[in-house]
Order: structure tokens, then C-alpha cells, then sequence
């Protein structure tokens, strides 16, 4: 959102927004956020209790002392779970070609160097019986602790032989500082150096971060496209073009106009109030790059219907576009806290409505001072 902002002031006779320069409005936001969920989350939020519990078995810690319970080995995530190898459960498939193999703890599978570390009878809790160093002839519904390396444990699941109880690349990316993680924050700090200096358009610079990531063996080309998020893509590219027709319709000029003309033409802090409350009500529906793009050619006609630059309508229409607090669709971060609080469509505006009239008076009163008309 950022990026477009900043990008559709540049165009529009006006500049690029420095790389922390959205700091000074971003930075007082977060500090008075912070502040305010912390006096009055407590009162404002309403203390539901989950209809489930929040998945935790992610955790590889967690995954062992559950393992614990149910296996009789030895077991320690510092030790099983590291960037390069992992464990994961498995279950030994209906018609499964390893039904009536005879298997024992430390024995390998396969030329993939994956190796058994427990195992127990399916549905029969363990005893003394299945002692570690114990065989055991399978047979469906057979439950198994396989260990490895990420890649082979990734094929391994997929076989039709077994059914993974808990998907292996879920526990590989909850590991801490797994695979490449040197890399990937090399790469990280190199990208946000050249963002600073802006050596490179960002576009070139994410592009170019995705392919050291890839050249470096983080991922793989599969990986990366799978992780794109083509659904926002396509909602980008589609709203692109309205954004365009706003302006080439004149639906933009004819909206500054409503403005210009209702307030005798010499207001812009009351012009910014209309884009920031529309903008804010915009952003409650759809998300706020959307709302960027929708509202962006509506600003610019506001600042040039006026005389006025472009900047603060800009950073405004940035900081109000964020404000999406009232409903758990705005964002995907509002509905990923909604299962795991408990929380029901109409409570999110309780702490939402104070966070937005904050950010609402921010974009009103205090841009202008730090970027004048």
C-alpha cells in the first residue's frame, strides 16, 4: 500500500515518499496504539472463550511432549527438530505396502535416509511390551516416528503408504531459525538497504529478492510460487484499471468538484476530512490496498481541484487506509485473531472505533503539519 501511495504522488506532480519517512506518521500511531490497547483492551474487548482451542500442535516442543505420552522412546525436539532434519508421525495406510513388514526403532526405510525412531500399535496405548528395542509386524491403523531430512520426510508423506498425522513442511516452518535462515536474512537486510538507498525501483528490488532466495537454495521455484498469494494479485491488477477510470471518466474531478463547490473552494483540511472519513469507510469492506487504489485518483483531484499538494492527501489516505479495525473482513489479521479470542463479528468495533477515530484526527490534524498543503 505504501509503495502505491508513493508511486501515485510521484505522478501526480508531487514526489516519492522517503523510505522512513513513513515513520512520522507510522511511528506516534503504533506508540498511541500500543497505549491505548494496553489501558483499555481489558474493558473494551468483551472476554469470550473459544469454540476451539487454537492449534498449537505446530510447535515441535509441543509435538514431543504429546509423542511422549504416546511412544516409550527417549524423545527431544532440541535434538530431533533442526534446520536441516525433522520427525513427523505417521499412520500406516489402509492397503498400505508396508502392512506385514517388520519393523524395530533405529531401523532405516528405504535408500532416503530416513529412519524409524518409535512406534506403537494403533489405538492400544503403549506399555513395557513396546519397549524401544521392541519389533513390530504392521498393520494398518500402525503408528510411526519417522526422522530425516526435511526433502525425504516431504516425499515420504505424500507416498500413499502412509497418512501424515501432522503435515512435515507445517512443523518445518514452525522450527526456529530453520533452513537458510542466514540467507534469507541476508537477503533481507540487503533488500531493505537498496529500499533505503533506492538504488533500484521496489519493484526491482523485491524481484530481486525473491530470485537470490531462490539462487540460494532457501526455496525452490515450486515453493515460491505456491507461497505468491494469487487471489491478491488478480484483486490488484482488477482494481488497477477502475483506479484508472476514475480519472479518464472524470468521476474523480466530479467528486472534488461536490467538495470544492460545498466549501466555497478554500478548505483543504475539510476536503481531507471527506477523503479520510470515506476513505475509512472504504476500508472496512474491502482491503486497504483496494482502498488505495479506489481512493487514490480522488485525492489527487482534491489537491489539484485546490491548488494544494498532493503530499498530505497522500499520507493521509495512508494512514486513514490502515484503519481497519471495525469488522473482522477488513484485514486478514482481524479474522486470524477471531478464532483463537473467541470473538464474534460485532465485538471488533468495541476497540476498533476508539483505534479509528485515532487514526481519522491523525490523518486530519497532525499530517499537514508534518507535510504542509
Amino acid at each position: 500500500m505504501n509503495i502505491i501511495v508513493s508511486e501515485v504522488a510521484a505522478d501526480s506532480g508531487g514526489r516519492e515518499f522517503g523510505y522512513f519517512e513513513f515513520a512520522l506518521a507510522g511511528l506516534p500511531l503504533v506508540l498511541l496504539t500500543a497505549l491505548l490497547v494496553v489501558v483499555f483492551g481489558g474493558r473494551l474487548l468483551p472476554r469470550r472463550i473459544p469454540e476451539r482451542p487454537a492449534d498449537t500442535t505446530a510447535d515441535p516442543r509441543e509435538r514431543v511432549r504429546t509423542w511422549q505420552e504416546s511412544y516409550t522412546a527417549d524423545l527431544d525436539a532440541g535434538r530431533l527438530f533442526t534446520g536441516g532434519e525433522g520427525v513427523v508421525e505417521v499412520l500406516v495406510a489402509p492397503r498400505s505396502n508396508l502392512t506385514g513388514r517388520t519393523v524395530y526403532p533405529g531401523m532405516a526405510l528405504g535408500d532416503e535416509d530416513l529412519a524409524v525412531i518409535a512406534l506403537r500399535r494403533g489405538g492400544i496405548p503403549p506399555t513395557d511390551a513396546d519397549a524401544p528395542t521392541g519389533e513390530l509386524t504392521l498393520r494398518p491403523g500402525d503408528a510411526l516416528l519417522v526422522h530425516g531430512p526435511w526433502d525425504a520426510l516431504h516425499s515420504y508423506t505424500e507416498s500413499s503408504d502412509v497418512i501424515a498425522v501432522e503435515p512435515s513442511r507445517t512443523l518445518q516452518r514452525s522450527v526456529p531459525l530453520g533452513r537458510g535462515w542466514r540467507r534469507c536474512l541476508g537477503v533481507l537486510v540487503a533488500t531493505i538497504v537498496l529500499l533505503a538507498a533506492g538504488v533500484v525501483p521496489p519493484v526491482i528490488a523485491g524481484l530481486l529478492a525473491a530470485g537470490a532466495l531462490v539462487v540460494l537454495g532457501v526455496v525452490t521455484v515450486p515453493h515460491a510460487f505456491r507461497a505468491i498469494s494469487w487471489d491478491t494479485v488478480v484483486l490488484i491488477a482488477g482494481l488497477i484499471p477502475l483506479s484508472t477510470a476514475f480519472v479518464s471518466s472524470g468521476a474523480a474531478n466530479e467528486i472534488a468538484g461536490l467538495v470544492d463547490r460545498f466549501t466555497g473552494g478554500g478548505s483543504p483540511h475539510f476536503a481531507l476530512l471527506v477523503l479520510c472519513v470515506l476513505t475509512l469507510v472504504l476500508s472496512q469492506v474491502i482491503s486497504n490496498v483496494a482502498t488505495v487504489l479506489v481512493m487514490a485518483p480522488v485525492a489527487v483531484s482534491f489537491a489539484q481541484t485546490l491548488g494544494v499538494s498532493v503530499q498530505p492527501f497522500m499520507m493521509a489516505l495512508t494512514v486513514v487506509g490502515a484503519a481497519a479495525f471495525l469488522t473482522p473482513i477488513a484485514t486478514p489479521a482481524n479474522l486470524m485473531v477471531m478464532q483463537p479470542g473467541g470473538y464474534r463479528f460485532g465485538d471488533y468495533w468495541r476497540l476498533g472505533l476508539p483505534l479509528a477515530l485515532i487514526f481519522l484526527a491523525a490523518g486530519v490534524l497532525y499530517v499537514p503539519l508534518i507535510w504542509p498543503f
